[in-house]
């Protein structure tokens, strides 16, 4: 039976690698696919991943009707095996609701791929609709890790390598260096909740005013 399944995870899992690489499995079997996404890093139209693969998408516009962008592609004569739709978080709750229409109605397999909250630790509107629809919800197993060495489990958003906890849900960025640009790191639950980040630490163990450990 076709399904809606949710691919979740933090930022680092591999989330768009998989996605990338169903299509790819998918499209050597001679099976044909739309691929959705939105607010990719690599730019508009496009579903990427950190490891430099990167293949084009139809970007997903607001308020855009995705059942029928389906129905229309099919009444035009294209194939449409499986639907991928990468940074699912993104998309509008009615929009997940018209992807679970494409599997009911026109049994079709939609494999969604997203983080499930955003840096203050709120679920995303749209994977919150997908935990509440999918017939599957799969949590990938590829640790990402804190700059602690821990299992990340929370994603931060930083401004010059400082965490912020205020601002707009999205905001399009990427895990970056750059102390002149808003980024993104995952940390685990303890550092997110003291906001401690990579650059924070660093600097906080370069300071003059910590004091030595002394041992006996």
């Amino acid at each position: 039976m076709p399904e809606l399944v949710f691919f979740s995870g933090t930022m680092d899992c591999g989330k768009s690698t998989l996605a990338l690489q169903i299509e790819h499995n998918r499209s050597a079997r001679g099976l044909a696919g739309l691929i959705f996404t939105r607010n990719d890093r690599a730019g508009e139209g496009k579903l990427s991943s950190r490891l430099g693969l990167v293949t084009d998408a139809a970007e997903v516009e607001e308020g855009q009707d995705l059942y029928a962008h389906v129905v229309d592609h099919l009444s035009r004569g294209g194939r449409a095996d499986y639907v991928i739709a990468d940074e699912a978080q993104f998309l509008a709750p009615d929009q997940i609701d018209q992807l679970a229409r494409v599997v009911d109605d026109l049994d079709i397999d939609v494999y969604a791929f997203g983080i499930t909250t955003d840096f203050r630790t709120k679920l995303f509107p749209g994977s919150q609709r997908l935990v509440e629809l999918a017939d599957r919800v799969e949590v990938l197993q590829v640790e990402a890790l804190c700059w602690c060495g821990a299992r990340a489990t929370h994603n931060a958003r930083t401004v010059g390598g400082v965490m912020v906890v205020e601002g707009a849900q999205v905001v399009v960025g990427d895990v970056t260096d750059s102390v002149d640009e808003i980024g993104y790191e995952v940390l685990c639950r303890r550092h997110h909740r003291r906001r401690t980040t990579a650059a924070t630490a660093r600097a906080a163990a370069l300071s003059p005013d910590v004091l030595p450990i002394v041992t006996d």
